[in-house]
């Protein structure tokens, strides 16, 4: 690890001022203090970030696995009983939905049929543990964000027929780049002086909580890690099953690369380890190449199993040192850094690390209201144990590309401006820019460009067929 030994006099008289301030922050744990220090130690030695692109390899079908040659699951209830005992569910739930325009976490915003993505959540374990007779908890990784709110949230499933814990991520100081002291320290005492450190911060504080140990002494062996608004992220037998039995202790679900994720990371061979390339770590001559479908061909969903002991191993050798993500914010008019760090990029620190390519159906994100279109829409059906099923009328195994104007952008706006959510199995792409309303019943195929003259208000009429059309103006409709 890096040490203050290994920085010049100016960073290690910085660290040690630093040192001091934080050791004076009385709002989070001796943890919580250790953890900040070592990442900022980290960042002031200058680790290197960059990989040398020559060394970079194709991963294999061993390394990643194609999901097809997966091996079956025993019919036999007992045996499914038996490996879903040793998993838990662990759901990133320290996002708000501000982007969205909502206030609270963001898995509470409703998906379908009135059911929010952490109803849905609930109701896939709940039927599983009702189908098998097994237990596999549900847990929640919030931050001091959405803590509060979600304690109040799950008070609602306390009859259910699953176990829910929730714990908080760590909580760091932001930096002031200006003389490099965290911003508690200035007298800014509100939330906004505070950061969660990303989603890589999930093993130590899973360990730091105590819930690690807890889940250890119940036989659980591995943890399956998504982000709570990945409604393709169900539990899946053959990827736990396949794991059990080859000793994986770190499996990273990837899927096929489409131009919409040209910045996703992606999985190398690197120095006889598999590891996750993150474009900020490419070399710009080089970001091009990172960016094509030909050359990398996968990216990582953030899909992630775990065996449950060997995070506790790298936690207390303190060897999870994954990349550094450095995040620059302002924060009434200070300009601050706040460093992150990456669960995927974990990987590379566990033994028998691997990918699995899974299908694009384990990966429906909802980041905007343009992705919350297309589940709303009859592009998906609900089944009863709260899967979102993909409508097999659609033969494009790609989704329509949607883009909504800024109008739209939040969540009550989006849903005023539909009567009720458009037919879109036969729709290729959507564009829509100004003040538009659409009625109910409206069917939407091929290329469609609804763009409204500034200053006009465009209503798409009830049971309008839109095919293939660009509109400005009702006389186009």
């Amino acid at each position: 690890m890096a040490t203050a030994a290994t920085l010049n006099p100016a960073e290690a008289e910085k660290l040690e001022k630093l040192k001091a301030a934080t050791a004076a922050l009385n709002q989070i744990s001796e943890n919580e203090k250790s953890g900040f220090i070592n990442l900022i130690t980290r960042y002031l030695s200058g680790e290197a970030q960059y990989v040398d692109w020559s060394k970079i390899q194709t991963p294999t079908d061993e390394v990643v696995v194609p999901y097809d040659t997966l091996a079956p699951v025993s019919e036999d209830p007992a045996e499914t009983k038996k490996l879903l005992d040793k998993l838990v569910v662990l759901k990133l739930n320290g996002g708000l939905g501000t982007t969205m325009g909502c206030t609270g976490p963001k898995s509470v915003i409703e998906v379908r049929n009135g059911l929010t993505f952490l109803d849905l959540i609930v109701i896939q374990i709940e039927t599983l543990n009702k189908k098998y007779g097994c237990n596999v908890p549900l847990l929640l990784m919030n931050s001091f964000n959405t803590h509060d709110d979600t304690l109040k949230i799950v008070e609602k499933y306390a009859k259910s027929n699953i176990e829910i814990h929730t714990f908080n991520q760590s909580q760091y100081p932001r930096l002031v780049v200006e003389d490099f002291m965290p911003l508690p320290s200035k007298g800014n005492t509100g939330k906004d002086a505070w950061y969660p450190p990303g989603h890589g911060d999930v093993f130590p504080s899973l360990m730091n909580s105590g819930k690690l140990d807890a889940l250890l002494s119940q036989g659980k062996e591995y943890v399956f890690v998504a982000n709570s608004d990945n409604l393709g992220a169900v539990v899946d037998l053959k990827i736990l099953n396949h794991l059990i039995s080859n000793k994986n202790e770190y499996c990273m679900e990837v899927t096929p690369k489409t131009l919409a994720d040209v910045k996703g990371g992606t999985l190398i061979s690197y120095e006889g380890r598999v590891q996750l390339l993150e474009i900020a770590q490419v070399p710009d001559e080089h970001v091009n190449e990172f960016k094509s479908i030909e050359k990398f061909k996968i990216f990582n969903t953030n899909n992630l199993w775990v065996n449950l002991k060997a995070i506790k191993r790298l936690v207390q050798e303190s060897a999870l040192k994954m990349e550094i993500i450095p995040n620059p914010k302002e924060v009434d008019g200070v300009k601050v850094l706040q460093l992150e760090t990456a669960a995927g990029a974990a990987i590379r620190f566990f033994d028998r690390a691997i990918g699995i390519n899974v299908p694009r159906s384990r990966f429906l994100p909802v980041k905007a209201t343009s992705d919350l279109l297309l589940v709303q829409s009859d592009l998906y059906t609900l089944s009863d144990d709260g899967y979102v099923v993909r409508n097999e009328a659609r033969k494009n195994p790609t989704n329509p590309t949607i883009e909504l104007g800024p109008e739209f952008k939040k969540v009550g706006n989006f849903l005023s401006r539909f009567k009720s959510i458009p037919s879109i199995v036969e729709l290729d792409s959507l564009k829509v820019s100004g003040d538009v309303w659409f009625g109910s019943g409206i069917t939407l195929k091929g290329k469609v460009t609804i763009a409204a003259k500034p200053g006009t208000k465009l209503e798409i009429p009830d049971r309008a067929v839109i095919a293939d059309k660009v509109i400005n103006g009702p006389e186009d409709i």
